[in-house]
């Protein structure tokens, strides 16, 4: 039986809650919201929900930030990793494709 805790991707965080965890002001996270660096999920309510990859990313840009960086320029590296990741797995299913139609090795 999985538990939504078990989902990483399981929005239960309310904005107030991520705020307390990381320390960061709950206008902090409305802002890299509406900069689309981090989308958390909506309520039925329409209230921000957060999952715990989301507050990892979140971490990541406090870091970011902290080193100098905008919002558009941790926006567009979340995005190039992403695009990495989406090239990385063509290119490992592509692999493994090959792999299959190569002939056996042949035993003499």
């Amino acid at each position: 039986m999985t538990l939504p805790l078990d989902d990483e991707h399981a929005a239960l965080f309310t904005v107030g809650q991520v705020a307390d965890m990381l320390d960061v002001r709950q206008a902090f996270l409305r802002r890299i919201d509406d900069h689309q660096v981090v989308s958390p999920r909506r309520s039925a309510g329409g209230q921000r929900r957060y999952s715990r990859h989301e507050i990892g990313r979140i971490q990541q840009v406090v870091v970011m930030m902290d080193e100098g960086m905008t919002l558009p320029a941790i926006r567009r590296i979340f995005e190039l990793q992403h695009e990495l990741a989406e090239v990385t797995r063509e290119r490992d299913e592509l692999a493994r494709r090959l792999d299959s139609l190569r002939p056996p090795p042949d035993p003499s």
